[in-house]
């Protein structure tokens, strides 16, 4: 298992960013966290097995939803996290 912390960068605010991150984690078994920052940024914690984790980052990059527009997506490593799921933090 792996922790990665992605910051995303465009426009993810508003647009269902969050609600679709999570559907997709939960569908590759990916638990952690999504957040909107106040910077207008979404910070994500995500765990789990090292190819899904890739699946999960591929796919972010390609946009969740037809109005997610990404400028940067920035992945770094972290100390494993266990979550019990993948959720929202408001």
């Amino acid at each position: 298992m792996e922790t990665k912390k992605i910051l995303v960068t465009g426009q993810v605010q508003g647009v269902g960013f969050r609600w679709s991150t999570t559907r997709l984690a939960k569908q590759l078994d990916i638990t952690g966290t999504v957040k909107n920052l106040a910077s207008g940024q979404v910070a994500i914690v995500a765990s789990g097995d090292p190819q899904q984790l890739d699946t999960f980052i591929t796919q972010l990059r390609q946009g969740t939803t037809p109005w997610v527009v990404i400028t940067d997506l920035d992945v770094t490593d972290s100390p494993t996290h266990h979550f019990s799921d993948f959720r929202i933090i408001i």
